[in-house]
């Protein structure tokens, strides 16, 4: 890989790490949850840390299947309603779509290879790459693109969203919403943060 690659990957793994201590911290500071927010926590966790440890070590080269399960697994936890009140089930499960997106990616980033054009690239032990008239230049096929382009947009929306969120309204008539955001901009900035650098491992070689 080449210089400018080597930094972003640097750079983002300065910020999953960050984005890992947060979460650790938070955890710390409210011992007494229930259940499904310490397997919520969890799952943020592990996704840190893959998701810190994938620029360096060739993830595919271990039990891949079993690791891309699990985060398969979670993307489809936080899609149930389980333990959702009615009245507030829309509202939780649209927060909740970005994280089940996260965890989707990650599951689609060890299940397809991200990879420039060249064998200098390429991942130790991926299938050969496409050249027909259905791949791009990155050596996934056309369909597995779109599947990227669309989690990337998702997550990269959603990212723009959390991050924003707690900045000060320029409306004189701010919501209730608006300003709990801004009362803990920790917890918005940093899954807006995560949010964010999934988004550009999604895009990158790695």
């Amino acid at each position: 890989m080449g210089t400018p690659v080597v930094t972003v990957h640097c750079l983002l793994t300065l910020l999953f790490v960050a984005v890992l201590l947060h979460g650790l911290r938070r955890g710390a500071g409210s011992p007494r949850t229930g259940l499904g927010v310490r397997v919520d926590r969890l799952l943020a966790a592990a996704m840190a840390v893959s998701m810190a440890a994938m620029p360096w070590i060739d993830v595919r080269a271990g039990p891949a299947a079993v690791v891309g399960g699990g985060f398969t697994a979670g993307a489809v936890w936080f899609l149930l309603p389980v333990g959702r009140r009615e009245a507030g089930r829309r509202a939780v499960m649209t927060h909740r779509l970005p994280h089940a997106a996260g965890m989707a990616a990650m599951a689609w980033m060890l299940r397809v290879p991200h990879t420039r054009t060249g064998p200098a690239h390429a991942h130790r032990g991926s299938a050969p790459h496409s050249t027909g008239p259905g791949a791009l230049g990155a050596g996934v096929p056309l369909g597995g693109s779109v599947i990227t382009l669309s989690l990337a947009t998702c997550l990269l929306a959603y990212a723009l969203w959390s991050l924003t969120r707690p900045m000060p309204s320029l409306r004189s008539a701010v919501s209730a919403t608006r300003r709990a955001a801004a009362a803990t901009p920790s917890r918005h900035v940093g899954e807006g943060a995560m949010a964010l650098g999934t988004a550009v491992m999604l895009v990158l070689p790695h």
